[in-house]
């Protein structure tokens, strides 16, 4: 699934695109708005919010999008192949000079912009909102702590707590924090510091494509324990472990060091 920082990239990339431009074309071929066409247009403007992406109509109206586990925004010049198939497009928005092509968008809306807060109003506080201050981290540190019993693995995943933290992101953070991610979140020593941190690594990659955590940005280098599942440890050299964390339709897989992270228990 998207991390934060990629939902943001796509938001600006969107913005440079097509903020102030009118739109020539404006398919959507979600099944609950074919019949709306959306050329002539204007873009008022792109920004992201946690996970979700709002492209801003200057008729008062918002396409909202979530990019799920394999959605994406894609750019073009007129006339440039596509990389998916035809098929896969969701949303083509045209201006003169630009193609941009929403593929396999899952969820996808269309509302007036007053009422975008109808989607994202139950969201924490996301982490990259250019206006944190202290309020927002306030905030974060309140859901976070909410639940002292909740695992740490799972409350950092939540949006709920905080928005913008996916799957490789709680990885990371809980390698970094030296924490098990089957702990409960009332053991965590810091947890304004882990908040801190987990927006440090977004910030740090929301404006570059290669998403590293280690500081270095070769192939294979980029992450702690990350999908290094049976390779050893860059600190300890313990072997990396996978497991499932999580219920349901919750369940994800999570990458820990055995001899970095507090034991706990867990799988």
């Amino acid at each position: 699934m998207p991390e934060g920082d990629t939902v943001y990239q796509a938001a600006r990339s969107l913005d440079a695109a097509l903020r102030g431009q009118q739109l020539v074309r404006g398919e959507l071929r979600h099944p609950r708005l074919v019949e709306h066409d959306l050329a002539g247009h204007g873009v008022a403007g792109v920004a992201s919010v946690g996970k979700h992406l709002f492209i801003r109509l200057d008729h008062g109206h918002s396409l909202h999008s979530h990019l799920r586990m394999d959605g994406s925004w894609q750019l073009y010049l007129p006339g440039q192949r596509w990389r998916y198939p035809g098929h896969h497009a969701r949303a083509i928005l045209a201006t003169a000079d630009r193609v941009a092509v929403g593929f396999r968008l899952h969820d996808l809306a269309l509302l007036r912009t007053s009422e975008e807060r109808r989607l994202v109003g139950h969201l924490g506080p996301d982490l990259l909102d250019p206006n944190w201050g202290e309020e927002h981290a306030g905030e974060a540190l309140r859901r976070l702590t909410a639940d002292p019993t909740a695992e740490l693995g799972m409350a950092l995943l939540d949006q709920r707590v905080m928005a913008g933290v996916g799957n490789a992101y709680r990885c990371e953070l809980c390698f970094l924090l030296g924490v098990w991610p089957w702990a409960p979140v009332g053991e965590l020593a810091d947890p304004a510091g882990a908040i801190s941190l987990a927006r440090t690594l977004l910030r740090r990659n929301a404006g570059r494509v290669e998403r590293s955590t280690t500081g270095e940005l070769a192939r294979g280098r980029r992450t702690w324990v990350y999908e290094r599942s049976g390779l050893p440890c860059r600190r300890c050299g313990a072997l990396i472990r996978r497991a499932d964390q999580g219920e349901g339709v919750e369940v994800r897989v999570v990458y820990y060091c055995p001899g970095c992270q507090q034991p706990h228990p867990g799988p």
